[in-house]
């Protein structure tokens, strides 16, 4: 069967591998059927993304259909269309005794640390697999992953109702994570530095957006909030100096969420952490969130139609990561198919 792997940085092969068998532990086996390119596989093929290793089969955000079935499985059954967790513990270190599996010990993260979706059919664990609602086609379900990656971040802020959050950056992670803010708290301010992002972010609910290329952000952000900052801030941006600019946008007794990954060293203020009291809190993928995003489109709380903008099929891969590199206005989310 065909596969993309990155062999190292910047190489990109088709390959060939062997179809999976099931055991045990993995005991449903899945035919692909859409795969989306998110922001770390980009940084995977660069060789930016610190966790990663290499030769890798790369892909996380996995939907497909239930081809065959092995022994233990008692709630799925052949044809079912399910999406994937990407996230792989062991459920016996302190952060798993902690219910923070997503920070295992030992995690393992599909794609990332051993193969993942970007091939014909893989073999899970049952208790992997989400069984998609009807609401979603295949490839817009792929939208389902980040929409977890964003309420693992305001869970992690323990995002209240009166909170007034800041979010650094409007693009896929950003716009994600406004869509589940909305629902949680009444008062939002988006920073980007492009105007159109931060028209879509207003057309999507932002109370105030805010171009930090015209504007300063931290004076900005204590006008609309009667000089104190905001309460949350999330950093969806991941820059150099996005985490030092929400310590000074956050006000006293706020929370700031850091989600980069970059390994690059940054300024950090302690002043700024000590004499607000300010908590800042990584948030890392996510921790059995599938059900409550899947909850959330069933409720009609949440609506991901037509959020991809691109296809590709597998085996133009090169092809599809070229053109994401190429930052074409047009792009909102690509997703790789398996019909070639």
């Amino acid at each position: 069967m065909k596969a993309v792997q990155i062999v190292k940085p910047h190489e990109l092969k088709i390959i060939d591998v062997p179809m999976p068998t099931l055991d045990e532990k993995n005991n449903v086996l899945i035919k692909m059927t859409a795969t989306g390119i998110c922001g770390s596989d980009m940084g995977i093929y660069h060789g930016t993304n610190a966790a990663a290793t290499y030769p890798r089969i790369i892909g996380h955000e996995m939907v497909g259909i239930v081809d065959k079935i092995g022994q233990g499985v008692k709630n799925l059954k052949v044809g079912d269309r399910v999406i994937i967790n990407q996230v792989v513990n062991c459920g016996t270190c302190y952060p798993c005794s902690k219910n923070r599996g997503n920070v295992c010990d030992s995690l393992a993260v599909r794609g990332v640390h051993i193969d993942g979706g970007y091939r014909e059919y893989i073999a899970v664990p049952e208790n992997d697999c989400y069984i998609l609602p009807n609401e979603l086609s295949d490839k817009d379900a792929i939208m389902i992953e980040p929409t977890t990656i964003a309420i693992q971040s305001c869970t992690r802020a323990e995002l209240e109702k009166d909170d007034i959050l800041l979010i650094m950056g409007s693009g896929a992670l950003g716009s994600t994570i406004l869509k589940i803010a909305k629902l949680l708290c009444d008062t939002i301010i988006v920073a980007d530095i492009m105007d159109d992002k931060l028209a879509i972010a207003k057309e999507q609910g932002a109370t105030h957006t805010i171009n930090v290329l015209k504007e300063d952000l931290v004076e900005k952000v204590k006008e609309l909030t009667n000089g104190h900052g905001s309460t949350v801030s999330i950093d969806a941006a991941c820059t150099k100096d996005s985490l030092m600019q929400l310590l000074k946008a956050t006000g006293n007794a706020g929370r700031v969420i850091t989600m980069g990954f970059s390994t690059s060293e940054t300024s950090v203020n302690q002043f700024l952490i000590t004499s607000k009291e300010l908590d800042v809190r990584g948030s890392r993928l996510q921790n059995k969130m599938f059900p409550k995003a899947i909850s959330l489109i069933k409720e009609g709380k949440l609506d991901l139609n037509n959020a991809v903008s691109h296809t590709f099929p597998l085996t133009e891969a090169q092809k599809a990561f070229d053109f994401v590199d190429s930052r074409d206005a047009s792009i909102r989310k690509v997703v790789l198919t398996f019909d070639f």
